[in-house]
């Protein structure tokens, strides 16, 4: 493959758009077969990453100047260089030359007429005839936030996740988001209790509750995604966590059984898309009704497992009421008859959202999360 970054990142964005690849998936491997500097790289990331996320709004500005669809590769390039123009303060000629030589020969001329008409109209002052394109997301995704977070909240949640994710390693080297630290750090326990991860793939939260001493029981539904735990627990040379396949919704473990169950449900991702660049532009309003329902069901299972004593502990990465004051209110009678008792909001910089559930909305270094937790008294 070619070793120039700009080439890359069209070629992975026509992939994208045509196949209906995952950038996250795709562009590693791209990457991996290219000899190009880690400087590069990073390029290239940046710029599949940031015109996926952006398209909405660089389609716009396009779009002005075309009198047709442009072919899928034209589009590809024609994106990319928008995205150097508006978002990233590349120079007008160093980002419309590049791009155009980065391009395929038949479209180059057409490439390079439409970013010169948009390079100017950036110099001049870029308009937008809504909110939802300027923020580059589907109209009912700021709808939905905007009705449940408020439109200032909202506002400020999708254009934080518009900004490129910031990589965490904790100490022991394993890359994960402050804000799901936060949660395992949440998990109430001591060494020797024994904690079961309902939906634990990959496994940054098992390993996690493990390297705190707990014993871990990582369950997951897929065999590829219980193999992603099994891979993440051995390079870290964990003893005794423990992966097992089976169905959150209908858990195959006694009742009363564990310590701690930990519930980081499913979710439609709407508080960390920063890092899933292509997610905004996949989920669907039906999703999160379905995703709501499904996580009814496995928090309800999950409830049968804790013994009397323990702890319960909800969270998903999203800033949907539905999946979250909804699922909690919708289970509220179950887990209140096991004895159930709600706790407060556990440490870090969380705002109540309505009942026991807590919210960290997107922040420059971390993702954005729902959490709520309970303690069963009998």
């Amino acid at each position: 493959m070619t070793d120039d970054a700009r080439r890359v990142a069209i070629a992975a964005i026509q992939r994208i758009d045509e196949d209906g690849a995952y950038a996250n998936v795709l562009l590693p491997k791209m990457l991996a077969a290219v000899d190009m500097e880690p400087r590069d790289k990073g390029f290239a990331t940046e710029l599949v990453y940031g015109s996926t996320r952006q398209k909405r709004a660089l389609d716009h500005l396009v779009d002005r100047f075309l009198v047709q669809d442009p072919p899928p590769a034209a589009r590809a390039a024609l994106r990319v260089g928008a995205h150097q123009l508006v978002n990233l303060g590349t120079p007008p000629h160093a980002a419309v030359s590049a791009t155009v030589a980065a391009s395929s020969k038949r479209f180059r001329g057409l490439v390079n007429a439409i970013l010169r008409k948009v390079a100017t109209a950036v110099q001049n002052g870029v308009t937008y005839p809504s909110p939802a394109i300027e923020l580059s997301y589907p109209d009912w995704v700021l709808e939905q936030l905007t009705a449940d977070l408020g439109e200032d909240r909202a506002v400020a949640a999708l254009r934080q996740m518009n900004e490129s994710a910031v990589v965490h390693q904790r100490d022991d080297g394993y890359v994960q988001d402050p804000s799901s630290q936060l949660v395992a750090a949440s998990v109430p326990g001591s060494d020797g209790d024994l904690v079961l991860d309902l939906c634990a793939a990959p496994g940054g939260k098992s390993t996690a509750l493990a390297q705190r001493g707990m014993r871990v029981i990582a369950a997951d539904q897929r065999h590829s995604r219980a193999g992603l735990v099994v891979g993440n627990r051995d390079r870290l040379e964990i003893d005794d966590l423990h992966v097992v396949q089976s169905d959150g919704t209908t858990p195959p473990f006694a009742p009363s059984s564990f310590d701690a169950v930990l519930v980081d449900a499913p979710c439609s991702g709407l508080g960390a898309l920063r890092r899933r660049a292509d997610a905004r532009w996949r989920v669907q309003p039906r999703d999160v009704a379905e995703l709501a329902d499904l996580q009814r069901r496995i928090l309800t299972a999950a409830a049968e497992t804790v013994k009397p004593g323990g702890h319960l502990v909800y969270s998903v990465c999203t800033l949907t009421a539905a999946e979250s004051v909804g699922v909690v209110d919708r289970t509220a009678a179950p887990i209140a008859a096991l004895g159930f008792e709600p706790l407060s909001a556990p440490d870090g910089d969380w705002s109540p959202f309505g009942g026991p559930v807590h919210l960290l909305l997107p922040g420059p270094d971390h993702d954005g999360m729902a959490i709520a937790r309970w303690q069963r008294s009998v």
